[in-house]
């Protein structure tokens, strides 16, 4: 068996979390990294304490559902909640992040976003040259070898 690069073992850990999303109109996974570890992971998924879109149905606005806190805001707040510095790090996701979400990540820090697929907003890609903060399409990668 031949032993995966980088990017390819951070982004199965962020296929895998996203098994545990609770929204099924979309599973999508986040891990934040620095140095080449793990410091937080995070799935879409409702409110702590409140029914999962599964089981009761979804609150829809403007053809996106609201009920759920997307994998990359839930990574920053497992972060936080357990005072885990994540300023510097990158994070992996399964989709490209919304313009919330990509909001949450400039602000907390992160420098680098690499993402399984493109989803829905192109505001995060043309904002993030202007802040430093590089997004790394990581569906255009043929062979992720070069980490």
């Amino acid at each position: 068996m031949t032993r995966v690069d980088w990017h390819t073992y951070f982004m199965n850990i962020a296929r895998q979390a996203a098994t545990r999303s609770t929204c099924d109109r979309k599973h999508v996974g986040a891990v934040i990294v620095r140095d080449r570890t793990i410091l937080s992971t995070g799935y879409n998924g409702s409110i702590r304490g409140m029914p999962h879109c599964d089981d009761v149905g979804h609150l829809m606005e403007n053809d996106h559902c609201v009920a759920t806190v997307h994998a990359e805001a839930n990574a920053i707040i497992q972060a936080a909640k357990n005072g885990v510095r994540i300023d510097e790090a990158e994070i992996y996701t399964t989709a490209s992040p919304c313009w919330n979400c990509f909001k949450l990540i400039a602000n907390a820090g992160l420098r680098t976003v690499y993402f399984g697929e493109f989803y829905r907003d192109r505001r995060s890609i043309e904002i993030a040259s202007q802040l430093g903060i590089e997004l790394v399409d990581l569906s255009q990668a043929g062979s992720l070898d070069s980490q």
